[in-house]
């Protein structure tokens, strides 16, 4: 049996560096193409190819005989323009190389944060309508046509935990911060996975056998987390100064961010803080792959990068 030639696209993102590694543990033989607009830190075992989605030029050629296209590249920043030159037209471009390059299987990663503000409480896929409210989730969600198209399959995740997050953790600490308490007694449920889990779901995604997955599916631990025990589980492994004590009303909540210098919005803090959790367990099944433990037992692993990095803004 030849190796399979993968394509991973946002290879040195916080997830497409972790499917890397998975890839290189679980298939050695598979002849891994790595897309980014800069080379991995990291040794794979594959070949790099500098492209930028925002180029559409850049991406010619690069699933040329390629069997498997993993779709990781995303940018989440403020800049619209951006958003949209990378999550939607440059989705789109490098899905018209893969249909042009013949490419049997597609995956392409996106984001919960296409369903919008909540509160979202346990809903399949189907059972929501997409409302995005930012210029990041609205560019992903119109990114995911192009795959659907193509006949591949989206995989829409939850809060991505562990090292290398920039983004769902530090803002914790910032409204934490902020905000020293109970948010409307800790009692928000969120959905969120392990960046290690993540990466073996889109690794068992890949390589499984049989027909290519096609449609949209939800991609993160199946039993969500409620908001006080991430929290106590992040003071218990000294990220946050304390565990929060006292239950605020979410009003006052509200009211003392917006009085406390920080970089976390109201938006972000109430997807943070409220309900936003998705079943997700269809995912795992199709892959043939057990969840693991859950996001809070693989904390400790990451517990030191973010110490390390406390509740900076991303950058």
């Amino acid at each position: 049996m030849s190796p399979r030639h993968i394509v991973v696209t946002g290879a040195t993102g916080f997830v497409g560096s972790a499917v890397l590694r998975r890839l290189a543990e679980q298939d050695p033989q598979a002849v891994v193409r790595a897309v980014s607009r800069t080379r991995p830190p990291i040794a794979y075992g594959g070949r790099w190819v500098g492209a930028d989605l925002a180029d559409a030029e850049s991406l010619r050629g690069v699933c040329d005989g390629a069997d498997v296209l993993l779709s990781l590249a995303s940018f989440i920043g403020p800049d619209a323009d951006r958003c949209t030159a990378v999550n939607s037209t440059g989705t789109a471009a490098l899905m018209a190389e893969a249909r042009r390059a013949g490419v049997r299987r597609i995956v392409q990663l996106s984001t919960c944060a296409v369903y919008g503000p909540g509160p979202h409480t346990g809903q399949d896929v189907g059972e929501l309508t997409p409302a995005p409210v930012s210029a990041a989730s609205s560019s992903r969600l119109a990114g995911e046509e192009p795959v659907l198209d193509a006949g591949g399959l989206v995989l829409r995740a939850g809060l991505v935990l562990g090292r290398g997050d920039r983004w769902v953790v530090p803002a914790l600490a910032d409204a934490f911060r902020r905000v020293p308490a109970a948010w409307g007694g800790g009692a928000g449920l969120a959905s969120f996975v392990d960046v290690d889990d993540l990466a073996r779901l889109i690794t068992a995604f890949a390589l499984g056998d049989g027909a290519a997955p096609a449609g949209i599916l939800h991609a993160h631990h199946p039993v969500p987390v409620r908001n006080r025990d991430l929290m106590a589980a992040l003071a218990a492994h000294r990220v946050l100064p304390a565990a929060p004590v006292g239950d605020w009303p979410w009003r006052r909540c509200l009211e003392t961010l917006a009085a406390t210098p920080g970089w976390v919005s109201e938006r972000q803090f109430t997807l943070l803080a409220g309900d936003h959790w998705y079943r997700a367990d269809e995912a795992w099944r199709l892959a043939g792959t057990a969840p693991g433990p859950g996001p809070l037992g693989r904390l400790g692993a990451a517990a030191r990068w973010y110490r390390e990095r406390g509740g900076t803004a991303p950058g």
